[in-house]
C-alpha cells in the first residue's frame, strides 16, 4: 500500500505505521467509551484523521477493527510477567484482566465483541488472530518456562491450565452472566494448580 493511501488528502502525508497507530488508539478509545455499535469507519476516520478509503483497505469489516484495536489497548495492560513463581504469576496476570473487565470498561465491549464474532467471520478471525491465540500463546509459553523450572508436572497439560483459568472468567462473563471480581483469582490459580482432591500431608 502507498503512503499516500494511508493519510487523510489535505491533512498532510503521515507514515502509514502512524496513521494506523491513530486509528487503532480512536477505536479502542470509541469502542470501550460507547461500545461496539459505535466503531464505524466513518467515526473511527474522522476521530482520527484519517479516510475512511483506508479503513476499508486495512480492516474487512468494523468488527475487524473494533477486535484490532481492543488487542492493542490491553496488550501492554495484560502482559504476562515472570517473577520465578509461577502461582504469583498467574494471581498477577488473571487479576489484571480481572480488573481490566471489571474495573476499565471493557466487560461490556468483551462481551459485544464475543457475541458478534458468531455471526461475523471478518470479526471472528481478527479476535482469534489478533487476540485469543497470542493471548493463549503467552500463557502457555509461561506456564512452559515453571514446567521446565519444576514447578508444574512434565505431564500437566498447560492448555487445559490455561482454559480453566481464562475460561472461568469468559463463562461467568458470557454464560452465567453472574458478577464477579478480583476475589476469585486466588481460588481460580490454587483450583488449576492444585486440584480439588485432598493435598497430601
Amino acid at each position: 500500500m502507498s503512503e499516500s493511501a494511508a493519510v487523510r488528502r489535505g491533512r498532510g502525508r503521515r507514515p502509514a505505521a502512524e496513521v494506523r497507530a491513530a486509528v487503532l488508539e480512536a477505536a479502542g478509545r470509541i469502542l470501550l467509551r460507547d461500545g461496539m455499535q459505535a466503531v464505524t469507519f466513518e467515526r473511527v476516520a474522522a476521530e482520527a484523521g484519517s479516510s475512511k478509503t483506508t479503513l476499508y483497505k486495512w480492516w474487512p469489516s468494523p468488527g475487524a477493527l473494533a477486535a484490532e484495536a481492543y488487542f492493542t489497548h490491553s496488550r501492554a495492560l495484560l502482559d504476562f510477567p515472570d517473577t520465578g513463581d509461577i502461582r504469583a504469576d498467574l494471581i498477577t496476570q488473571l487479576g489484571a484482566f480481572v480488573r481490566w473487565l471489571k474495573e476499565s470498561g471493557a466487560e461490556g465491549p468483551v462481551s459485544q465483541l464475543v457475541g458478534a464474532a458468531q455471526l461475523d467471520g471478518d470479526l471472528a478471525r481478527a479476535w482469534s488472530q489478533s487476540y485469543a491465540v497470542p493471548r493463549r500463546d503467552l500463557a502457555v509459553e509461561r506456564l512452559r518456562i515453571a514446567q521446565r523450572q519444576g514447578q508444574l508436572r512434565a505431564d500437566a497439560d498447560l492448555h487445559v491450565i490455561v482454559d480453566q483459568l481464562w475460561g472461568a472468567c469468559y463463562h461467568r462473563l458470557l454464560v452465567l452472566k453472574v458478577d464477579f471480581d478480583t476475589s476469585i483469582v486466588e481460588r481460580l490459580v490454587d483450583h488449576a494448580l492444585y486440584g480439588a482432591a485432598p493435598r497430601a500431608t
